[in-house]
Protein backbone atom coordinates (compact mmCIF):
# COMPACT_ATOMS: atom_id res chain seq x y z
CA UNK A 1 0.00 0.00 0.00
CA UNK A 2 2.96 2.51 0.44
CA UNK A 3 3.13 3.15 -3.36
CA UNK A 4 -0.23 4.31 -3.76
CA UNK A 5 -1.56 7.23 -5.53
CA UNK A 6 -3.16 8.88 -2.40
CA UNK A 7 -2.70 8.99 1.65
CA UNK A 8 -6.63 10.39 1.85
CA UNK A 9 -9.35 10.60 0.17
CA UNK A 10 -12.16 12.51 1.26
CA UNK A 11 -15.21 11.02 -0.06
CA UNK A 12 -18.69 13.08 -0.11
CA UNK A 13 -16.52 16.36 -0.36
CA UNK A 14 -19.50 17.97 -1.82
CA UNK A 15 -21.34 17.27 0.82
CA UNK A 16 -21.71 20.27 4.18
CA UNK A 17 -19.01 18.24 6.55
CA UNK A 18 -17.32 16.56 3.49
CA UNK A 19 -16.55 20.24 2.85
CA UNK A 20 -15.63 21.03 6.31
CA UNK A 21 -13.12 17.66 6.19
CA UNK A 22 -11.42 18.91 3.39
CA UNK A 23 -11.25 22.24 3.95
CA UNK A 24 -9.67 21.18 7.24
CA UNK A 25 -7.35 18.93 5.54
CA UNK A 26 -5.79 21.87 2.78
CA UNK A 27 -5.87 24.67 5.88
CA UNK A 28 -4.22 22.30 8.27
CA UNK A 29 -1.57 20.70 6.19
CA UNK A 30 -2.14 21.63 2.42
CA UNK A 31 1.13 24.15 2.80
CA UNK A 32 3.34 21.39 4.98
CA UNK A 33 5.88 19.65 2.86
CA UNK A 34 5.24 16.46 4.87
CA UNK A 35 1.55 17.01 4.42
CA UNK A 36 -0.10 14.18 2.89
CA UNK A 37 -1.27 13.27 -1.03
CA UNK A 38 -4.89 13.84 -0.43
CA UNK A 39 -7.97 13.94 -3.02
CA UNK A 40 -11.41 14.93 -2.86
CA UNK A 41 -14.32 12.39 -4.23
CA UNK A 42 -18.26 12.22 -5.04
CA UNK A 43 -20.35 12.04 -7.96
CA UNK A 44 -19.78 15.06 -9.85
CA UNK A 45 -16.67 16.69 -11.15
CA UNK A 46 -18.31 20.02 -11.42
CA UNK A 47 -19.33 20.15 -7.96
CA UNK A 48 -16.16 18.70 -6.45
CA UNK A 49 -14.61 21.97 -8.52
CA UNK A 50 -16.48 24.03 -7.10
CA UNK A 51 -15.99 23.10 -3.80
CA UNK A 52 -12.09 22.63 -4.16
CA UNK A 53 -12.52 26.78 -5.17
CA UNK A 54 -14.60 27.19 -2.22
CA UNK A 55 -12.50 25.80 0.27
CA UNK A 56 -9.25 27.55 -0.79
CA UNK A 57 -7.52 23.99 -1.94
CA UNK A 58 -4.97 24.14 -4.73
CA UNK A 59 -6.48 24.31 -8.10
CA UNK A 60 -4.42 21.31 -8.37
CA UNK A 61 -6.05 19.34 -6.00
CA UNK A 62 -7.56 16.56 -7.40
CA UNK A 63 -10.85 15.37 -8.00
CA UNK A 64 -12.59 12.14 -8.21
CA UNK A 65 -16.06 10.90 -9.69
CA UNK A 66 -17.18 7.88 -8.00
CA UNK A 67 -21.10 6.97 -7.20
CA UNK A 68 -22.25 5.21 -4.39
CA UNK A 69 -23.50 2.66 -6.31
CA UNK A 70 -21.17 1.70 -8.98
CA UNK A 71 -18.76 -0.77 -7.52
CA UNK A 72 -16.43 -0.71 -9.89
CA UNK A 73 -15.42 3.35 -9.77
CA UNK A 74 -15.65 2.80 -5.78
CA UNK A 75 -13.03 -0.40 -6.17
CA UNK A 76 -10.85 1.71 -8.48
CA UNK A 77 -11.17 4.73 -6.30
CA UNK A 78 -9.87 3.17 -2.95
CA UNK A 79 -7.30 1.02 -4.79
CA UNK A 80 -5.40 4.47 -5.04
CA UNK A 81 -5.35 5.46 -1.65
CA UNK A 82 -4.44 4.54 1.54
CA UNK A 83 -6.87 5.74 3.54
CA UNK A 84 -10.97 6.93 2.74
CA UNK A 85 -12.65 9.13 5.03
CA UNK A 86 -16.44 8.92 4.28
CA UNK A 87 -18.72 11.57 5.03
CA UNK A 88 -21.72 10.08 2.79
CA UNK A 89 -24.54 8.77 5.16
CA UNK A 90 -26.90 7.54 6.51
CA UNK A 91 -24.29 4.67 5.74
CA UNK A 92 -27.05 1.87 5.57
CA UNK A 93 -28.53 3.29 2.32
CA UNK A 94 -25.24 4.77 0.87
CA UNK A 95 -22.13 3.02 2.86
CA UNK A 96 -21.87 -0.99 1.34
CA UNK A 97 -20.53 -0.75 -1.66
CA UNK A 98 -17.90 1.50 -0.52
CA UNK A 99 -16.98 -0.31 2.41
CA UNK A 100 -16.80 -3.60 0.73
CA UNK A 101 -14.47 -1.65 -1.53
CA UNK A 102 -12.03 -0.80 0.96
CA UNK A 103 -12.09 -4.40 2.32
CA UNK A 104 -11.50 -5.70 -0.58
CA UNK A 105 -8.77 -3.19 -1.86
CA UNK A 106 -6.90 -3.35 1.91
CA UNK A 107 -7.64 0.64 2.21
CA UNK A 108 -7.84 1.98 5.46
CA UNK A 109 -11.60 3.41 6.26
CA UNK A 110 -13.33 5.80 8.71
CA UNK A 111 -16.64 7.30 8.70
CA UNK A 112 -19.18 9.29 10.97
CA UNK A 113 -21.35 6.32 11.51
CA UNK A 114 -23.97 6.00 14.54
CA UNK A 115 -26.16 3.15 13.05
CA UNK A 116 -25.17 0.30 15.38
CA UNK A 117 -27.79 -2.15 13.17
CA UNK A 118 -25.69 -1.62 10.09
CA UNK A 119 -22.37 -1.26 11.92
CA UNK A 120 -23.03 -4.90 13.50
CA UNK A 121 -24.53 -6.61 9.69
CA UNK A 122 -21.03 -5.03 8.76
CA UNK A 123 -19.25 -6.69 10.88
CA UNK A 124 -20.75 -9.82 10.63
CA UNK A 125 -19.89 -9.51 6.79
CA UNK A 126 -16.16 -7.76 6.89
CA UNK A 127 -14.28 -7.97 9.67
CA UNK A 128 -12.60 -11.59 8.99
CA UNK A 129 -12.11 -10.08 5.32
CA UNK A 130 -10.89 -7.09 6.73
CA UNK A 131 -8.28 -8.76 8.84
CA UNK A 132 -7.31 -10.97 5.63
CA UNK A 133 -6.39 -7.99 3.71
CA UNK A 134 -5.56 -5.55 6.02
CA UNK A 135 -7.85 -3.14 6.15
CA UNK A 136 -8.62 -1.14 9.43
CA UNK A 137 -12.40 0.18 9.54
CA UNK A 138 -12.94 2.82 11.39
CA UNK A 139 -16.42 3.53 12.21
CA UNK A 140 -18.16 6.61 14.50
CA UNK A 141 -14.99 8.85 14.24
CA UNK A 142 -16.85 11.78 15.26
CA UNK A 143 -18.48 13.49 18.40
CA UNK A 144 -20.17 9.96 17.84
CA UNK A 145 -17.98 8.36 19.46
CA UNK A 146 -13.93 9.52 19.24
CA UNK A 147 -14.33 11.85 22.57
CA UNK A 148 -16.15 9.17 24.92
CA UNK A 149 -14.54 5.92 23.12
CA UNK A 150 -10.77 7.88 24.01
CA UNK A 151 -12.19 9.99 27.37
CA UNK A 152 -13.20 6.11 28.70
CA UNK A 153 -9.45 4.73 27.59
CA UNK A 154 -7.80 7.77 29.25
CA UNK A 155 -9.85 7.22 32.57
CA UNK A 156 -9.11 3.82 32.52
CA UNK A 157 -5.40 4.79 32.04
CA UNK A 158 -5.24 7.47 34.88
CA UNK A 159 -7.29 5.09 37.50
CA UNK A 160 -4.22 1.98 36.83
CA UNK A 161 -1.83 4.73 37.42
CA UNK A 162 -3.69 6.41 40.40
CA UNK A 163 -5.29 2.88 41.95
CA UNK A 164 -3.19 0.46 40.29
CA UNK A 165 -6.25 -1.25 38.16
CA UNK A 166 -9.19 -0.07 36.09
CA UNK A 167 -12.48 0.78 37.67
CA UNK A 168 -15.13 -1.58 36.83
CA UNK A 169 -17.85 1.70 36.52
CA UNK A 170 -17.30 5.03 34.91
CA UNK A 171 -19.98 7.54 34.41
CA UNK A 172 -19.86 9.98 31.51
CA UNK A 173 -21.57 13.11 32.16
CA UNK A 174 -22.09 15.42 29.01
CA UNK A 175 -21.59 19.05 31.31
CA UNK A 176 -22.47 21.75 28.92
CA UNK A 177 -22.68 21.49 24.80
CA UNK A 178 -23.14 24.39 22.65
CA UNK A 179 -23.85 23.31 19.16
CA UNK A 180 -25.92 21.17 16.89
CA UNK A 181 -26.13 17.58 15.99
CA UNK A 182 -25.48 16.96 12.11
CA UNK A 183 -28.15 16.18 9.59
CA UNK A 184 -26.02 13.21 8.84
CA UNK A 185 -27.27 12.53 12.53
CA UNK A 186 -30.68 12.84 12.10
CA UNK A 187 -30.94 10.94 8.85
CA UNK A 188 -29.30 8.32 10.38
CA UNK A 189 -31.45 7.78 13.25
CA UNK A 190 -34.48 8.03 11.06
CA UNK A 191 -32.95 5.41 8.71
CA UNK A 192 -32.86 3.59 12.00
CA UNK A 193 -36.21 4.00 13.14
CA UNK A 194 -37.65 2.89 10.25
CA UNK A 195 -35.15 -0.33 9.67
CA UNK A 196 -36.43 -1.28 13.23
CA UNK A 197 -39.80 -0.79 11.94
CA UNK A 198 -39.58 -3.44 9.60
CA UNK A 199 -37.43 -5.30 10.97
CA UNK A 200 -38.97 -5.57 14.83
CA UNK A 201 -35.87 -7.61 15.27
CA UNK A 202 -33.71 -4.94 14.99
CA UNK A 203 -35.43 -3.16 18.11
CA UNK A 204 -33.48 -5.92 20.67
CA UNK A 205 -30.17 -5.18 18.63
CA UNK A 206 -30.30 -1.53 19.55
CA UNK A 207 -31.31 -2.00 23.14
CA UNK A 208 -28.07 -4.35 23.77
CA UNK A 209 -25.31 -2.61 24.89
CA UNK A 210 -22.85 -5.65 23.65
CA UNK A 211 -24.70 -6.00 20.08
CA UNK A 212 -21.13 -4.46 18.24
CA UNK A 213 -19.04 -7.54 20.43
CA UNK A 214 -20.11 -11.04 19.00
CA UNK A 215 -20.16 -13.77 21.32
CA UNK A 216 -19.74 -11.73 24.44
CA UNK A 217 -22.72 -10.86 26.61
CA UNK A 218 -21.47 -8.55 29.49
CA UNK A 219 -23.10 -7.83 32.67
CA UNK A 220 -26.22 -5.71 33.11
CA UNK A 221 -25.64 -2.44 32.07
CA UNK A 222 -27.16 1.09 33.50
CA UNK A 223 -29.90 2.21 31.04
CA UNK A 224 -29.10 5.76 31.27
CA UNK A 225 -32.76 6.34 30.43
CA UNK A 226 -34.10 7.46 34.17
CA UNK A 227 -33.46 11.24 35.03
CA UNK A 228 -31.81 11.05 38.36
CA UNK A 229 -30.38 13.50 41.03
CA UNK A 230 -26.89 12.84 41.29
CA UNK A 231 -25.35 13.72 44.79
CA UNK A 232 -21.65 13.87 44.45
CA UNK A 233 -21.80 15.85 41.40
CA UNK A 234 -25.16 17.90 43.17
CA UNK A 235 -26.96 17.89 39.43
CA UNK A 236 -29.94 15.84 37.81
CA UNK A 237 -28.84 13.70 35.18
CA UNK A 238 -30.95 13.32 31.61
CA UNK A 239 -30.58 10.70 28.98
CA UNK A 240 -28.45 11.86 26.47
CA UNK A 241 -29.55 10.80 22.47
CA UNK A 242 -26.15 9.71 21.52
CA UNK A 243 -25.57 6.94 24.92
CA UNK A 244 -27.13 4.56 22.31
CA UNK A 245 -24.24 4.06 20.04
CA UNK A 246 -21.85 5.18 22.46
CA UNK A 247 -22.50 3.38 24.55
CA UNK A 248 -22.02 0.13 22.16
CA UNK A 249 -18.09 1.48 20.85
CA UNK A 250 -17.00 2.00 24.00
CA UNK A 251 -17.89 -1.80 24.82
CA UNK A 252 -16.37 -2.65 21.71
CA UNK A 253 -13.14 -1.00 22.33
CA UNK A 254 -12.76 -3.02 25.42
CA UNK A 255 -13.78 -6.09 24.02
CA UNK A 256 -11.47 -5.55 21.30
CA UNK A 257 -8.57 -4.98 23.49
CA UNK A 258 -9.08 -8.26 25.24
CA UNK A 259 -11.01 -6.57 28.16
CA UNK A 260 -8.36 -4.48 29.66
CA UNK A 261 -11.30 -3.11 31.96
CA UNK A 262 -12.47 -5.79 32.86
CA UNK A 263 -15.55 -8.67 31.52
CA UNK A 264 -17.57 -7.05 34.21
CA UNK A 265 -17.29 -3.22 33.39
CA UNK A 266 -20.22 -0.73 33.44
CA UNK A 267 -20.83 2.07 32.10
CA UNK A 268 -23.35 5.11 31.05
CA UNK A 269 -23.84 8.27 29.23
CA UNK A 270 -26.11 11.13 30.71
CA UNK A 271 -26.75 15.23 30.25
CA UNK A 272 -26.00 17.14 33.41
CA UNK A 273 -28.48 20.00 34.17
CA UNK A 274 -28.79 21.89 37.49
CA UNK A 275 -29.43 21.44 40.68
CA UNK A 276 -33.13 21.52 42.53
CA UNK A 277 -36.66 21.69 41.36
CA UNK A 278 -35.57 23.41 37.76
CA UNK A 279 -33.19 20.72 37.28
CA UNK A 280 -35.63 17.78 37.77
CA UNK A 281 -37.65 19.69 35.27
CA UNK A 282 -35.10 20.29 32.89
CA UNK A 283 -34.24 16.58 32.99
CA UNK A 284 -37.38 15.73 32.89
CA UNK A 285 -37.97 17.12 29.67
CA UNK A 286 -34.73 16.11 28.36
CA UNK A 287 -36.47 12.57 28.39
CA UNK A 288 -39.93 13.91 26.41
CA UNK A 289 -37.44 15.41 24.10
CA UNK A 290 -35.67 11.59 23.54
CA UNK A 291 -39.15 10.85 21.32
CA UNK A 292 -38.24 13.41 18.92
CA UNK A 293 -34.40 14.52 19.25
CA UNK A 294 -34.19 17.10 16.25
CA UNK A 295 -37.72 18.75 16.71
CA UNK A 296 -40.09 19.38 14.21
CA UNK A 297 -37.59 20.64 11.75
CA UNK A 298 -34.67 18.32 11.84
CA UNK A 299 -31.81 19.44 9.94
CA UNK A 300 -30.98 18.07 6.33
CA UNK A 301 -27.91 16.47 5.24
CA UNK A 302 -26.13 18.86 3.25
CA UNK A 303 -27.16 22.06 6.54
CA UNK A 304 -25.17 23.29 8.90
CA UNK A 305 -24.22 26.42 10.98
CA UNK A 306 -22.37 29.22 9.82
CA UNK A 307 -18.40 29.39 10.44
CA UNK A 308 -19.29 31.55 13.41
CA UNK A 309 -21.72 29.46 15.11
CA UNK A 310 -19.23 26.04 14.66
CA UNK A 311 -16.36 28.96 16.45
CA UNK A 312 -18.97 29.58 19.16
CA UNK A 313 -19.76 26.01 19.76
CA UNK A 314 -18.33 23.71 22.12
CA UNK A 315 -18.38 20.61 24.89
CA UNK A 316 -17.32 19.59 27.87
CA UNK A 317 -17.85 15.74 29.01
CA UNK A 318 -17.14 14.84 32.32
CA UNK A 319 -15.75 10.91 33.46
CA UNK A 320 -16.58 9.59 37.08
CA UNK A 321 -14.83 6.54 37.64
CA UNK A 322 -15.64 4.56 40.54
CA UNK A 323 -13.70 2.20 42.61
CA UNK A 324 -14.77 -0.53 44.99
CA UNK A 325 -14.04 0.86 47.94
CA UNK A 326 -15.82 4.15 47.02
CA UNK A 327 -12.67 6.20 45.56
CA UNK A 328 -13.61 8.21 42.50
CA UNK A 329 -11.81 9.97 40.05
CA UNK A 330 -12.58 12.24 38.10
CA UNK A 331 -11.24 12.99 34.22
CA UNK A 332 -12.68 15.75 30.85
CA UNK A 333 -12.67 15.89 27.38
CA UNK A 334 -13.35 19.17 26.51
CA UNK A 335 -13.44 20.69 23.18
CA UNK A 336 -13.64 23.37 20.90
CA UNK A 337 -16.04 23.49 17.82
CA UNK A 338 -19.64 22.83 17.77
CA UNK A 339 -20.06 19.07 18.18
CA UNK A 340 -21.65 17.91 15.25
CA UNK A 341 -19.56 19.58 12.39
CA UNK A 342 -16.39 21.69 13.66
CA UNK A 343 -15.03 19.16 16.05
CA UNK A 344 -16.19 16.43 14.08
CA UNK A 345 -14.75 17.55 10.91
CA UNK A 346 -11.19 17.45 12.72
CA UNK A 347 -11.49 14.55 14.24
CA UNK A 348 -12.52 12.28 11.15
CA UNK A 349 -9.68 14.05 9.55
CA UNK A 350 -6.88 13.27 12.44
CA UNK A 351 -8.03 9.87 12.52
CA UNK A 352 -7.46 9.59 8.52
CA UNK A 353 -3.68 11.27 9.28
CA UNK A 354 -3.51 9.24 12.41
CA UNK A 355 -4.67 5.76 10.29
CA UNK A 356 -1.31 6.54 8.03
CA UNK A 357 1.06 5.77 10.28
CA UNK A 358 -0.90 2.53 12.17
CA UNK A 359 0.40 -0.38 12.45
CA UNK A 360 -1.83 -2.30 13.93
CA UNK A 361 -3.63 -5.17 11.80
CA UNK A 362 -6.64 -4.76 10.20
CA UNK A 363 -10.78 -5.61 11.05
CA UNK A 364 -13.41 -3.70 11.88
CA UNK A 365 -12.40 -1.89 14.85
CA UNK A 366 -13.03 1.53 16.59
CA UNK A 367 -10.80 4.35 16.87
CA UNK A 368 -9.54 3.88 20.82
CA UNK A 369 -8.99 -0.06 19.65
CA UNK A 370 -7.00 0.76 16.45
CA UNK A 371 -5.30 4.36 17.65
CA UNK A 372 -5.88 5.20 21.25
CA UNK A 373 -2.73 7.45 22.58
CA UNK A 374 -1.71 7.95 19.03
CA UNK A 375 -5.31 9.65 17.80
CA UNK A 376 -5.61 11.56 21.33
CA UNK A 377 -2.22 13.19 20.99
CA UNK A 378 -3.40 14.06 17.58
CA UNK A 379 -6.24 15.95 18.59
CA UNK A 380 -4.59 17.76 21.41
CA UNK A 381 -2.17 19.17 19.14
CA UNK A 382 -3.84 19.82 16.06
CA UNK A 383 -7.87 19.97 17.17
CA UNK A 384 -8.16 21.43 19.93
CA UNK A 385 -9.79 18.73 22.12
CA UNK A 386 -8.02 18.23 25.43
CA UNK A 387 -7.94 15.17 27.57
CA UNK A 388 -7.01 15.65 31.28
CA UNK A 389 -7.98 14.25 35.45
CA UNK A 390 -9.63 17.12 37.28
CA UNK A 391 -8.16 15.78 40.51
Amino acid sequence: MHSREFDIIVYGATGYTGRLVAEYLAQHYGSRNDGPKWAMAGRSLTKLAEVRDLIGAPADTPLIAADADDEAALKAMCARTKVVLTTVGPYQLYGDKLLAACVATGTDYADLCGEPAWMAEKIAQHHEAAKASGARICFSSGFDSIPFDLGVMMTQQACVARFGRPAPRIRARVRAMQGSFSGGTAASLTATMKAAAKNPALIGLLRDPFALCPGFDGPDQPSGMIPAYEADLGKWAAPFVMAPINTKNVHRTNFLLGHPWGRDFRYDEMVLTSPGEAGKAAAQAALELMKNPFGARPPKPGEGPSKEERERGFYDILFVAEMPDGARLHYAVKGRYDPGYGSTSRMLAETGMALLSCDKPGGIGTPGAFLGEALVRRLAEHAEITFAPED
